[in-house]
């Protein structure tokens, strides 16, 4: 079908590049649109701009021009309205109308969906409607005034309110009531990473939330003190479930709210999902806008009179091909276009280049906007520790139970890492709240991914009976049998949006579909009478994911059909659950993505015994298999062996943790805790099973001792390779005295860049390293990125030639290395002085550097002190006169550094 988008494996991944899943970025989940029949005020008209309107160059800045205002009614969009709060913050300027009547017989559908509200106490917070009085409010004498008030009022209704998956639909939910802040940083756009995105959150669940400085949600068109260059566009990244589209939901709202971006005087909510229903049309920008937003159809707006912001959201699902190297200029807001043209010219700068442009996606397909029209990248990291027990708080009313809550996913690591997904911490809400206040819950509290997935799809279908349904299917089981092939075949396709002939395909009834929203949601734009069709997906990635294992576990049981081959369209042949789980052990080790990494753990986890029991209250029609799993363990032991990607070979130890076999990592997790690896000679899969057990070990990935792994057969320099995500991930290094030499500066410079900002402390004292090694070392230190505060290279037969290298690279990141260590090493006066030029740097924060006197006997080694000028907490003892706190220590005659001006004496 047409609209249905198949990736191709070096694009970005099957499973990635096309949906957010009803921009399942966020822990509040969508729900079904409904339609309003709720009219607007007094539509507006644009004026159209001259053809011959300046085109203005992409990277000018936006200056005090302001763009034309509006509201958002967005009114398929399944973020919701309830209750408006009152504030009495003032709008900014008023807008020009063109003369005439200018109230046309329109009338604009708002969808008002319905939500469910937490703790909700009928006495104080009511869901009121909204009226003028509570807006930041025009001064009510004008028609402008009015109708922007108006307009800001139903943008205000729109996104206060939140869905968390199947609400009950009696009690909405304030997302100022529910809404927890998430962790926002500034990003490098850096490459894209080719590991399915729960891989991605273990990585991040590794790294310190004060390593990053935090950018908080209203604040990502704010320049960072250190930046003067104004910021247009941005955009912001993030794993689906993540917290993307919420965020953006709070941004509005409380632009809405008069809190905050108060300079914006139009925000225009688009995203792709709905832009994708035009795709094929030609058109102008203002018509674009007049279609989402028919109250504008009065308006001004022109290049510069107002300040606008364009949101477009879930760039991963765009299914419009944005072409950014077209010749095709397009400068006027009232000339047609293709949807792709209007797009890239309006992210270029081209279509109103004063206007401020905002895109969220998800990384896999975040490279689509060149970096040249992307002025800041951000990524919302989710929730840190604390503030994942602050979501939970938050969403049980019950302390005592959230603690329980909290205290279960902290015995998992695994479920806990997961929880730093806000999409995640609701799918474990509504499992755990269910089976730890019930006496009698069927089954154990889920330990793995595949138990709590499990039990929330058992919750969901019970959840459907709760609604006054007359059943049109013959079961359950028959519509869970098809939305989880549906979930199947569009998973190997690489799609996570699908549409009316998708359904129809797998045999679902459309109007059977919304019975099941807690697992499928639709978005509507059929409001306008232009879209015939509705878009469906899941809720989160990983429900598709674990229904779609489910479809392949079912299919091998119940019938011995292996759905590889169906999918591949090669002959059908007898399969038994063994060989069905080798297949798909090999389809995941050849995606280039990753996007089976999940599916295959899910599937895996499916086949154990406690699980096929729990599935049997749902699927009595589903066979028990006599399964015996050490066919499969000991496949996935010989393929971790076979020296794999690190990434692939945790994701085959976690494939074995849902299999419930430890037996690999019990050997591991002893020599770790003697601290007697380095004795032995480990196998591949051995090696793997060590990274696995120490990036799970907040003691090693706070502090690695080189030395606890090498000896014997085990080489410093192979060891460094062996080690190298472990190594990305440390804050301190300690491989002094470990033999490194240049070869293995190769392997651990590797690691260092693909995560240049997460090290603290790194000593390579006494090794091998070379003038060759230090500048290899010297490439991390100069990114700006790279916050290393201590470098030990004493002893590493470093020459002047070195220095140059290190000096370079303190000139390109002065502001972060604090302690620099030179001793014992072949280092004469020219490098001394090239490093102490360094401290002429006012941003310098070099407190420390340390060199012995090579040219005299080590029996009798002078030093000197001296400040560093540039620091502003430098201060002399009055006493000694030497500098008490921020110190440098040369043997080298005072000449040397008299000139940058510091107080200096004899030690």
């Amino acid at each position: 079908m047409d609209d249905s988008q198949t990736l191709r494996d070096g694009d970005y991944s099957p499973g990635f590049r096309s949906v957010d899943q009803k921009r399942s970025d966020s822990p509040e989940i969508s729900c079904v649109s409904m339609k309003s029949d709720g009219s607007m005020e007094k539509p507006l008209k644009f004026k159209h701009t001259s053809p011959d309107q300046r085109c203005i160059n992409v990277l000018q800045s936006n200056e005090s021009g302001h763009s034309s205002r509006s509201v958002d009614q967005m009114r398929s969009d399944p973020e919701f309205s309830c209750v408006s709060m009152k504030s009495d913050e003032s709008m900014a300027l008023p807008l020009k109308f063109k003369s005439g009547d200018t109230r046309p017989d329109v009338r604009p559908l708002v969808t008002e969906p319905v939500c469910q509200k937490m703790k909700f106490d009928p006495s104080e917070n009511q869901p009121q409607h909204f009226n003028e009085d509570m807006s930041p409010a025009f001064s009510h004498e004008s028609k402008p005034a009015e109708v922007l008030n108006t307009l800001r009022s139903n943008l205000r209704k729109k996104f206060e309110c939140l869905c968390e998956g199947t609400s009950d639909e009696r009690n909405p939910t304030l997302l100022n009531e529910i809404y927890t802040e998430l962790y926002i940083t500034e990003s490098e756009s850096g490459e894209i990473s080719n590991e399915h995105e729960v891989r991605q959150i273990e990585t991040q669940s590794r790294r310190t939330a004060t390593e990053d400085t935090p950018i908080k949600c209203n604040d990502i068109f704010k320049a960072l003190p250190a930046q003067d260059k104004p910021i247009r566009s941005v955009l912001t990244k993030g794993v689906a479930g993540i917290g993307k589209t919420v965020s953006v939901q709070k941004f509005i709202l409380d632009w809405a709210e008069g809190k905050e971006n108060q300079d914006v005087q139009l925000i225009f909510p688009l995203p792709f999902r709905e832009i994708n229903l035009m795709k094929n049309q030609t058109l102008s920008l203002l018509h674009l806008l007049h279609l989402f937003f028919p109250e504008t159809k009065e308006l001004e707006i022109s290049s510069g009179e107002y300040k606008v912001l364009f949101i477009f959201d879930g760039l991963d699902e765009c299914r419009v091909s944005l072409d950014f190297h077209s010749s095709v200029r397009l400068c006027n807001v009232s000339e047609s276009a293709s949807v792709d043209v209007m797009l890239t010219n309006l992210m270029k700068g081209n279509l109103l280049p004063s206007a401020l442009i905002w895109i969220t996606s998800r990384p896999a397909a975040a490279d689509l906007i060149p970096s040249e029209c992307v002025d800041r990248v951000t990524e919302v990291r989710g929730f840190t520790d604390k503030q994942k027990e602050e979501y939970f708080s938050k969403r049980i009313s019950d302390e005592s139970l959230a603690n329980r809550i909290i205290s279960h996913l902290k015995s998992s690591r695994s479920l806990y890492i997961m929880c730093h997904i806000p999409m995640f911490c609701w799918i474990s809400a509504t499992v755990l709240e269910r089976m730890l206040s019930e006496a009698e819950s069927e089954g154990e509290i889920p330990k793995t991914l595949t138990q709590m997935y499990t039990h929330f799809l058992i919750i969901q279908t019970n959840i459907k009976h709760q609604k006054d349904y007359e059943k049109k299917v013959k079961n359950d089981e028959d519509m869970i049998f098809k939305l989880a092939k549906l979930s199947f075949e569009q998973l190997v396709k690489g799609n996570l949006i699908f549409y009316d002939e998708d359904l129809r395909e797998c045999g679902i009834d459309v109007a059977e579909a919304s019975v099941y929203s807690g697992l499928c949601t639709q978005i509507f734009r059929e409001e306008f009478g232009l879209y015939q069709g509705k878009v469906y997906c899941f809720v989160h990635l990983s429900i598709q994911e674990h229904l779609a294992a489910l479809y392949a576990h079912i299919s091998i049981t119940n019938n011995k059909i292996n759905v590889f081959n169906k999918a591949r369209k090669s002959p059908q042949v007898e399969t038994s659950i063994s060989e069905l789980h080798q297949r798909a052990v090999d389809e995941a080790l050849q995606s280039q993505n990753g996007h089976l990494d999940l599916f295959l753990r899910f599937l895996l986890g499916l086949s154990l015994e406690s699980n096929q029991i729990l599935l049997q209250h749902l699927l009595t029609q589903m066979r028990r298999c006599s399964y015996k799993k050490e066919k499969t363990v000991e496949y996935i032991k010989q393929k971790i062996s076979e020296n794999l990607s690190p990434e692939k070979s945790i994701n085959l130890i976690h494939c074995l943790n849902e299999l419930d076999d430890d037996s690999l990592l019990k050997k591991i997790q002893h020599y770790v805790k003697s601290e007697s690896v380095g004795h032995f000679k480990l196998s591949s899969s051995q090696w793997s099973a060590l990274v696995f057990v120490l990036l799970m070990s907040d003691q090693y990935l706070e502090e690695l001792d080189l030395k606890k792994f090498i000896g014997g057969e085990n080489k410093a320099d192979e060891v460094l390779v062996k080690l190298k995500l472990v190594i990305k991930e440390s804050r301190k290094l300690k491989l002094s005295l470990c033999k490194i030499t240049d070869e293995g500066c190769v392997a651990l410079t590797s690691a260092l860049r693909s995560n240049p900002s997460h090290l603290r402390h790194l000593d390579l004292s006494y090794n091998n390293v070379g003038d060759s090694g230090v500048k290899l070392i010297s490439t991390v230190l100069e990114n700006p990125h790279c916050k290393l505060e201590t470098l030990k290279l004493s002893g590493c037969k470093i020459t002047d030639e070195g220095c140059v290298a290190l000096t370079s690279a303190l000139r390109s990141n002065p502001s972060h290395l604090r302690h620099l260590h030179l001793s014992d090493n072949n280092v004469g006066d020219s490098g001394v002085k090239l490093i102490s030029t360094v401290l002429e740097n006012p941003h310098c924060k070099l407190k420390t550097l340390k060199k012995t006197h090579e040219e005299e006997s080590h029996t009798h080694q002078t030093t000197q002190t001296i400040g560093n000028p540039n620091s502003p907490t430098s201060t002399k003892d009055p006493k000694s006169q030497s500098v008490s706190m921020e110190t440098v220590t040369f043997s080298s005659p005072l000449s040397r550094v008299l000139k940058c001006g510091a107080e200096v004496d004899e030690v």
